[in-house]
């Protein structure tokens, strides 16, 4: 694969297409550059409830049947989310259906109404999304780990956003939210696939037509500084079940920094399939979990080094010494050429596996883009990833897995969050 060249409409918005051979289809990826971490107390959430009102009608498609019935007919493949740092919608379609997905998403993204009436209807689904979450311990564990991890900082936030912000936030609030972000310079268009002729004119008539943003209305987020010793580092929700739900997490790399590709390789040999250290460790030779999985997400300014696990809720004490001795040995010996390249091997197929997917191709370049305006191909990334040697595996983990600079979550029946604290200590 040759690596895209991105280009600038009059409006300055970016324009990215991505050939793919023997491709029947297209995906439409547009990304913004706005998530919770730009947000104030005041519209906590607002981020995420504007990606949900972009699905509740348009003037030229006034409400959410038309606009969901246009895509099923085709058999389209299409959602939206939000992150901290952004918001993304896209449709995966029959190449030839390319025009029409493209007009929809435009209209949506710049046209939909923001009615009151489905605003304030809108209030309760946002609501019910928020108690599935926190319902669910596999799913709500993430939240209570970056709220631990990242105290002060927009980034420990809810990217739901509070019960309370969701009931209260006005039509004016979200508007003018809306208005301020979702401007040319802050947007990114990713095709992917089979890219119909002509395609470029249809996008330069659209979406380059919106006007560029008004000075000053939007604002950057505060940077994440991490501190000295974390405050509270152990944030624990007790609830009646089978299971404990445990999180480790540790400030990490930013997108940019050179020692990322380490990172991604860090974790693979701690928890990245059936094979790695903390699966083969902690459920197959003492069958203390059932899922254990590691995990490096880069943001614009950190990152998260995460360690996820169910554990049997009455060898709490046992699993969690298991893992933090995986976690101290990883950064005193070097791990064996063997394994290195098992790991390099790996992490090549999964990519490459991935990369057969249009949609899975977008999401990559729109998301380079919108942090570091370059663009780099699996290849590329692979070749950085190959350089790596064990040296740097074992620097990187007694740099990362530092006490001072880690958090823990845990949902399951525990009394006692001092005792669960305790155990979180590197074996002397």
């Amino acid at each position: 694969m040759t690596t895209p060249k991105p280009k600038k409409l009059k409006n300055g918005m970016t324009l990215i297409t991505v050939p793919q051979k023997g491709a029947t289809s297209c995906t439409i990826f547009v990304m913004v550059r706005v998530g919770s971490r730009y947000e104030t107390q005041e519209i906590n959430g607002a981020s995420h409830f504007v990606e949900h009102l972009m699905f509740k009608g348009t003037k030229r498609r006034p409400n959410t049947q038309i606009l969901t019935q246009t895509l099923d007919r085709y058999g389209a493949e299409y959602n939206a989310f939000t992150g901290k740092d952004v918001t993304a919608y896209y449709v995966k379609i029959e190449a030839k259906q390319t025009s029409l997905a493209l007009d929809l998403l435009h209209d949506m993204v710049f046209h939909s109404l923001y009615k009151p009436k489905e605003i304030d209807k809108e209030r309760g689904v946002i609501l019910e999304e928020i108690n599935m979450y926190e319902d669910n311990p596999l799913m709500h564990l993430d939240d209570l780990l970056e709220e631990a991890l990242f105290p002060k900082s927009t980034l420990g936030w809810n990217i739901a956003g509070p019960r309370e912000v969701i009931r209260k936030i006005t039509p004016e609030q979200l508007v003018a939210y809306r208005d301020a972000y979702y401007v040319p310079e802050r947007i990114s268009i990713v095709l992917a696939g089979k890219i119909p002729v002509g395609i470029e004119k249809q996008i330069e008539n659209s979406f380059g037509k919106e006007k560029q943003k008004k000075e000053g209305s939007d604002l950057s987020f505060a940077s994440f500084c991490p501190p000295k010793k974390m405050e509270t580092p152990v944030i624990v929700q007790s609830k009646e079940t089978e299971q404990v739900q445990l999180g480790i997490a540790f400030h990490a790399l930013s997108i940019s920094d050179k020692d990322a590709p380490t990172a991604k390789l860090l974790a693979n040999i701690l928890g990245g399939g059936m094979s790695s250290r903390l699966f083969s460790e902690i459920r197959e030779k003492r069958g203390l979990c059932y899922t254990i999985r590691a995990g490096h997400e880069a943001l614009e300014d950190v990152g998260i080094f995460s360690i996820t696990a169910g554990l049997d809720k009455t060898r709490i004490e046992s699993a969690t010494k298991a893992i933090m001795n995986e976690l101290k040995k990883i950064s005193e010996k070097v791990v064996s050429k063997d394994e290195l390249q098992s790991a390099k091997d790996n992490l090549r197929g999964r990519t490459m596996l991935a990369f057969e997917d249009s949609a899975v191709q977008a999401q990559w370049f729109a998301r380079q883009w919108t942090f570091q305006k370059e663009l780099q191909t699996p290849d590329e990334l692979m070749k950085k990833i190959d350089r790596v040697k064990g040296s740097e595996i074992k620097a990187l983990a007694k740099r990362l897995f530092d006490p001072a600079h880690m958090a823990v979550a845990a949902i399951g029946p525990i009394a006692n969050t001092k005792a669960l604290a305790r155990h979180f200590t590197f074996p002397s």
